[in-house]
């Protein structure tokens, strides 16, 4: 259970901590100092994740409290330490010597102000600084600016340095964000959480220095960038599935109307029943990802993942059971229409020959009616299992 707020305690500084012991006792003696010269009544808190090192008895030595915390993961680590804080307000960052915790004041001014959450901001863009050979080439000119960008597209968050590590945000925010992930994700999930419930989010400039220590970090840049990539897209369906989806759906329903009716050219080039097959395949396609969409949102509301969204809301009560079965049905009925349509040309020829590419186009239509037509079905079949707690699909 998260500890109560001692008035006491204004703010707690916490750092997760795995074999830090050579840059553990400068950053408690930075941080306690940053509380002092700013007149801030503060703690500060290692969270520590099974070090053997001896880093717990430095943090104790040198003026900090330790929590233990046996669950592995940097996620769990900072989870425990925030837990066990009694501050109003948490301030977090890495025990290795490459953030400032003396900074900790300008963090304090932006949270007084009423922000939920501040984050660092190392880039120069954003009035930062990064010592050389604080980041490497590939995380500062690849990794770090694709990520920011995707995060800020994806999540509409003005932050520019999406994976900052040091921040501080308020116990209430903190509450508020429910974040469930335990490992290098975490970080993440705080910034796309904040983001997602509208909360107050501000940047305040800061200087990346090398870290202290003479083991490599436990960072690893491509595994890493990849599982933050990932763990972004799993948050958001609609840059996921529905725009991607929507975009196949609607070209590759364009392309086939075009060249259903009669071979097309453009140039030299003959678009006929083989680009007709692959113009339905898209958008077969594209309806299933505009489905998975949908699924996907549905579900993360249910299970706390994603918050509460007006919009999607009332487009399930617009979109209901009934109405998803009855579009499936009739969109089904038409495929069989056109499929019985050109069995009865075959039976006119007493089932024998037909101009091939004529035939051909009726039926990759008509089967493509037909499968689209199942796939909304039982979609709305699954999407009525799902339910929302804010709406119920099921309900006109």
């Amino acid at each position: 259970m998260p500890a109560a707020e001692n008035p006491e305690v204004e703010l707690s500084i916490v750092m997760p901590c795995l074999n830090e012991a050579e840059t553990l006792a400068v950053c408690v003696e930075k941080a306690l100092n940053g509380l002092k010269s700013a007149g801030i009544s503060g703690e500060v808190i290692v969270a520590d994740n099974g070090s053997t090192d001896g880093s717990i008895e430095i943090a104790r030595k040198h003026g900090a409290q330790v929590v233990n915390v046996t669950t592995k993961g940097y996620g769990n680590a900072l989870r425990g330490g925030i837990e066990a804080a009694k501050g109003r307000w948490i301030i977090m960052g890495d025990a290795d010597d490459s953030y400032d915790f003396g900074e900790a004041g300008r963090f304090m001014e932006k949270l007084r102000e009423g922000h939920d959450l501040v984050m660092g901001c190392r880039l120069p863009k954003g009035g930062g600084t990064i010592k050389p050979g604080a980041m490497p080439w590939k995380n500062r000119w690849i990794g770090n600016p694709s990520l920011s960008f995707i995060g800020r597209l994806f999540f509409k968050t003005p932050v520019r340095d999406f994976h900052c590590g040091l921040r501080g945000f308020s116990r209430d925010a903190y509450d508020r964000m429910e974040l469930k992930t335990t490992g290098m994700e975490f970080a993440s999930e705080m910034v796309m959480k904040a983001s997602l419930r509208s909360m107050r989010i501000s940047e305040v400039p800061i200087t990346l220095h090398p870290d202290g220590r003479s083991r490599p970090p436990h960072l690893r840049p491509w595994r890493d960038g990849w599982r933050h990539l990932r763990f972004m897209l799993i948050y958001s369906p609609r840059w996921l599935f529905l725009v991607p989806g929507l975009v196949l759906t609607l070209i590759g329903s364009l392309a086939a109307a075009w060249i259903f009716l009669a071979p097309r050219h453009i140039g030299g080039i003959e678009f006929d029943a083989g680009s007709l097959l692959v113009a339905c395949m898209g958008a077969i396609i594209g309806i299933q990802l505009v489905a998975f969409a949908c699924f996907t949102k549905a579900f993360a509301i249910t299970e706390g993942l994603l918050p509460e969204d007006p919009k999607f809301a009332k487009a399930l009560r617009l979109i209901t059971l009934e109405r998803g079965l009855i579009t499936g049905v009739l969109i089904c009925l038409g495929g069989a229409g056109m499929l019985a349509w050109s069995v009865y040309l075959w039976s006119q020829v007493n089932f024998g020959s037909l101009p091939y590419p004529e035939n051909l186009r009726r039926i990759i239509l008509a089967v493509t009616l037909i499968a689209i037509g199942l796939q909304i079905v039982f979609s709305s079949l699954f999407l009525g299992v799902l339910g929302l707690k804010s709406a119920d699909p099921g309900r006109g």
